[in-house]
């Protein structure tokens, strides 16, 4: 593996407020040579670890992982959702590839019209708030295309945890009395996840035979394992029975799809992200074309000029986004004009040095799709030098909160993630524009960035993502600042507060603690709304190309991930 050129020679050492704590945990790092894997969940990455260490490449690394998440990480891993996955091998040659969730045929414009004149709560609980799954599909499709170890052998391991693996706190934190509640509303979810009518205790041993018996179908069959057989029957019959309309047609009929990457310049750095149906690499490029030739490296780091920039560049990207982007096989996407450099620094030509720029001055219209912030990332990087980087969800915890009878399978919300009603708020208080209206077999827009960085050779510098709605874009827009702009070390730049502005609300949302009082004061005295969020966000996990050519794996402590390098 070739170390990138020109890296910072030390780490910068980021001074932040000592009210500011990141998460309950150090953030999670490890240093090898031989291959690094990322993800939420320590047994997850054990088994990515495991599949490098027997010889598969990035790809069977990130495949078994992603499958190990739907077990035990229930709340986003998933087979029931969907997700986007971008490639990057040594040869510098990127991929590509959106397998996120479709609309059933018979899903109409106004299926979650309420008589009130607002939205249903059918649009994020129950059956009808499924969209037809695409993860095993996607995951079945790289595979097919660029494994190097065989299926089953990456199934196999998500079957053993299926038959059974220890509860820890990490997992319970899924389970808040909300999340409780809508289980309990559907027998098969509540039989699974909440046995003896509560969450297990810790120690305890969760068994999800049905998921098991599905994973060999899948590990035995493939993809007509889960499209198709038994499994397909039991999630069909089990959606028509609860009042759901996806159809054996939807299932054999999806097709996950390559794209051509997203590529823009950071600096002497190239960045490499998703296009429509996500949002995230269309965005990103908006917010730093907006900046224009300004290096916010220049800037004191987390000062008020520093955000104040950061922020109007955020406005005007996800102005628009939000106005422009959906799925571009079912709606024309201007995607050329809003990537071009020339474009996103006139957009960024009005920003006001010394003052806010209303939102509403800026484009009128439509807020962002309500992708729900529980989402989960896995970076993968190879002992070759090849990189993924995946981000898949189920929408909101625990999706729809319905498991599939008979299959153990969660199935998504992700119709939410659609115009439920233009110009109405949605079940989020969200309102959302015409290009991302609900039609048959079209893709939700979606704010999953999966992301990956090279240096000024081109080699290999950054994989990275995270989880967290529209605060995804804003998220890893401040990691690769973090590393690239300021020179951080990947485990600084990860745990560092974080800042978000998403156009709509005009406001900026700042995670417990991370301004001082008095970069607070200055940014509302340039007229920013300024609000301190209860929460913290996001669950980075990521891995970094060091100058010497060693992986540096970093998982946010925010959530308690583990990484792992060998």
């Amino acid at each position: 593996m070739t170390p990138p050129a020109d890296l910072p020679p030390v780490s910068f050492a980021p001074r932040w407020p000592s009210t500011f704590q990141p998460g309950p945990a150090e953030a999670s790092s490890s240093r090898g040579e031989r291959g690094a894997v990322a993800s939420t969940d320590v047994l997850a990455t054990r088994v990515g670890l495991d599949v490098l260490a027997g010889g598969g490449n990035a790809v069977d690394g990130a495949v078994a992982v992603a499958l190990a998440l739907a077990v035990v990480n229930p709340e986003a891993g998933n087979l029931g959702g969907g997700g986007f996955v971008l490639l990057r091998w040594a040869d510098g040659s990127v991929h590509a590839q959106d397998h996120r969730s479709t609309a059933p045929a018979a899903a109409t414009p106004d299926m979650f019209w309420a008589a009130d004149g607002g939205v249903s709560e059918a649009s994020v609980i129950g059956p009808l708030a499924a969209a037809v799954p695409g993860s095993v599909a996607g995951l079945f499709d790289l595979h097919r295309r660029w494994g190097r170890l065989s299926w089953g052998r990456l199934v196999e391991p998500a079957v053993g945890l299926a038959q059974g693996f220890t509860v820890r706190p990490r997992y319970l934190e899924s389970l808040p009395p909300h999340i409780v509640d809508g289980l309990s509303r559907f027998p098969e979810s509540a039989a699974v996840f909440l046995p003896g009518g509560e969450p297990p205790a810790v120690g305890s041993t969760l068994v999800q035979s049905d998921l098991a018996d599905t994973l060999r179908r899948l590990r035995d069959n493939g993809v007509d394992g889960f499209y198709t057989g038994p499994t397909a029957d039991r999630l069909v019959d089990g959606v028509r029975d609860a009042g759901g309309v996806i159809t054996h047609e939807d299932l054999a009929s999806y097709r996950p799809v390559w794209r051509a990457p997203v590529r823009f310049a950071w600096g002497d750095h190239t960045v490499w992200s998703m296009p429509p149906s996500s949002s995230g690499g269309v965005t990103l490029a908006l917010a730093r074309h907006a900046l224009g030739a300004r290096p916010s490296g220049l800037q004191p780091w987390h000062d008020v000029d520093h955000l104040h920039w950061v922020i109007e560049a955020w406005r005007r990207a996800f102005a628009d986004r939000n106005h422009w982007l959906g799925d571009t096989d079912a709606v024309d996407v201007p995607l050329e004009t809003l990537l071009d450099p020339a474009y996103g620094r006139t957009r960024g030509g009005d920003i006001d040095p010394g003052m806010a720029t209303p939102s509403a001055a800026v484009r009128p219209g439509a807020v962002p799709p309500p992708e729900g912030r529980h989402t989960t990332h896995v970076s993968v990087v190879d002992e070759d030098g090849a990189a993924v980087s995946y981000t898949t969800t189920l929408n909101t915890w625990y999706g729809s909160k319905m498991v599939a009878p008979g299959t153990g399978v969660l199935l998504n919300n992700e119709m939410d993630d659609f115009t439920a009603r233009t110009g109405v708020p949605n079940f989020f208080g969200l309102i959302q524009g015409e290009a991302n209206a609900i039609a048959p077999g079209k893709r939700m827009l979606s704010a999953m960035t999966p992301t990956i960085v090279t240096g000024p050779d081109g080699g290999l510098r950054l994989v990275v993502g995270s989880p967290g709605g529209a605060t995804i874009i804003t998220t890893v827009f401040q990691v690769v600042s973090n590393v690239v702009d300021y020179g951080m070390s990947l485990p600084d730049a990860v745990a560092a507060p974080r800042v978000h502005h998403q156009h709509l609300p005009d406001r900026i949302d700042v995670e417990p603690g991370g301004l001082s009082i008095e970069v607070i004061a200055a940014l509302r005295e340039r007229g920013h709304t300024v609000v301190e969020a209860k929460e913290r966000w996001g669950d980075v996990e990521a891995v970094e190309v060091l100058a010497d050519g060693i992986l540096e794996a970093v998982a946010d402590p925010r959530r308690g991930g583990r990484a792992l390098a060998r």
